[in-house]
């Protein structure tokens, strides 16, 4: 009997229905969430001080297992609301001036210029590098003397980049670097301890919900980020203390009120999931299915921009053709992001053989749509390179119809890698049809051609072969 792997148990603990390729959007619970938290609420129904005081107990431990899957001490770990909460915290505080990409995600840029206008302490840098994607050497080109802190989403939202954390590092030197973490916790496996601020939240990768925010401060984070944003559960003393109270010690100074306890027993329950199955497998495991996806995307001829050697869970594409991918997508029941002209594609370790065969389906008919064809009368035989072969009956009284004709036939056949970059319309009858020139822009028409009849007998079919896009 096989070893059962230690990724099993999280492996199967994936119940939605196939098709789902969206968790860098949003994470479906998972079953021991929804769990624990039924347990958890009922706790706290009951009024009793022993219930509410076992519940009000998974905030610590939330803390000590983000410390753990982050490998740092729990006294540098604050839980937050969201991210964005953890970012202000850090942006706020700030002084001097922060390097942010262009084309990050909100929570990074805008929370940056937010705290900047607000306090008049702090400056912001913005660099856009090619394709906004973040690499060391960009951010090394951006540095001066002026530069105290560099933020940025250690995986892109956009195109799915991982950035290289060891890399950024060497080249910020002394200076802060702050982490938006959320497209990576729990699915990437870095060095944590060579970022001073690490934000994220649950509610994507470890299936936790919203609400189940994090931060990490260091030591050098804390001489240079002042708690400006501190409250009641970020100050020595309680309620009672008057005046204005100092910061708490550690990473708990930049908290503003105390963390809902449902959310914490949702954050930790899901990080253990991570901690049991291992998070360089689990990283390992969401790595490899978005490979897969990418394999699927080539096979189509579906433009990746994701970088195929940083990646995490996050695959994004650039079709051709955005809107006929999205409705594709949508009739065969897969679920993903679509955003002007990108599609993005987030595959978990649970993404199964299933929802890979309904996105490889949907990719097959985008990449028929579209397409023109090419007719040929009356053949009694074809090349054995041509790449695909569909017969209809062609229209007895109206040869005009004939066009109408090929394309129904053609959108709703399974056609696969089409080669054929031309069309020849060899009968007189297929000759004259009203042919939309927009869409058969290859046609080239052959009325002289019309040795390969069959004798003098009439054949009421015609023969299609897919050709390229025009």
């Amino acid at each position: 009997m096989e070893p059962v792997s230690e990724l099993e148990p999280l492996i199967s603990s994936f119940d939605l229905a196939a098709g789902y390729l969206d968790w860098a959007r949003f994470g479906p619970l998972s079953p021991a969430v929804r769990a624990e938290l039924h347990a958890d609420a009922e706790l706290l129904g009951t009024g009793r001080a022993a219930g509410t005081e076992m519940v009000a107990a998974r905030v610590e431990e939330a803390r000590e297992l983000v410390a753990q899957l982050l490998g740092l001490p729990t006294d540098e770990v604050v839980l937050q609301p969201s991210t964005t909460h953890g970012l202000a915290q850090a942006m706020f505080g700030l002084e001097g001036t922060v390097i942010v990409p262009a084309r990050d995600f909100p929570s990074v840029r805008v929370t940056a210029h937010r705290a900047a206008d607000a306090r008049g302490v702090l400056t912001v840098r913005e660099i856009d590098p090619a394709d906004g994607i973040v690499t060391a050497e960009a951010v090394a080109d951006a540095l001066d003397d002026s530069v105290t802190a560099v933020a940025l989403s250690l995986v892109d939202f956009r195109t799915g980049a991982l950035a290289d954390l060891a890399a950024l590092r060497d080249a910020v030197g002394d200076r802060l670097l702050i982490i938006d973490a959320i497209q990576a916790f729990g699915v990437v496996d870095p060095d944590w301890t060579l970022a001073d601020v690490i934000t994220g939240n649950g509610y994507k990768w470890l299936r936790a919900g919203r609400g189940t925010g994090f931060a990490r401060f260091s030591p050098a984070a804390r001489a240079r980020i002042a708690p400006v944003l501190s409250g009641i559960s970020g100050m020595v003393g309680d309620a009672s203390v008057l005046g204005i109270p100092s910061a708490r010690d550690g990473a708990a100074a930049y908290s503003v009120a105390p963390s809902d306890p449902l959310a914490a027993a949702r954050l930790a329950t899901s990080v253990r999931e991570i901690l049991d199955a291992g998070v360089a497998d689990v990283a390992a495991e969401v790595g490899a299915r978005a490979a897969d996806v990418i394999a699927l995307a080539d096979r189509y001829d579906i433009p990746v921009i994701t970088p195929r050697d940083a990646h995490a869970g996050i695959i994004a594409l650039a079709p051709r053709d955005p809107s006929a991918l999205a409705a594709a997508l949508a009739n065969h029941g897969v679920t993903v992001t679509a955003r002007g002209t990108t599609v993005r594609v987030s595959a978990h370790v649970g993404t199964g053989a299933d929802t890979l065969r309904l996105l490889g389906d949907a990719f097959a008919d985008a990449a028929t749509s579209g397409r023109v064809v090419a007719a040929e009368y009356g053949r009694d035989s074809v090349e054995a390179d041509l790449p695909a072969i569909i017969t209809i009956d062609l229209p007895d009284d109206d040869p005009a119809q004939l066009a109408d004709a090929v394309f129904e036939e053609v959108a709703h056949a399974k056609i696969e890698e089409p080669e054929v970059a031309h069309a020849e319309f060899a009968e007189s009858e297929v000759a004259h049809a009203e042919l939309d020139e927009a869409e058969v822009e290859h046609a080239v028409i052959d009325e002289a051609d019309e040795h390969d009849r069959a004798g003098d007998e009439r054949r009421d079919e015609i023969v299609i072969t897919v050709v390229d896009e025009i």
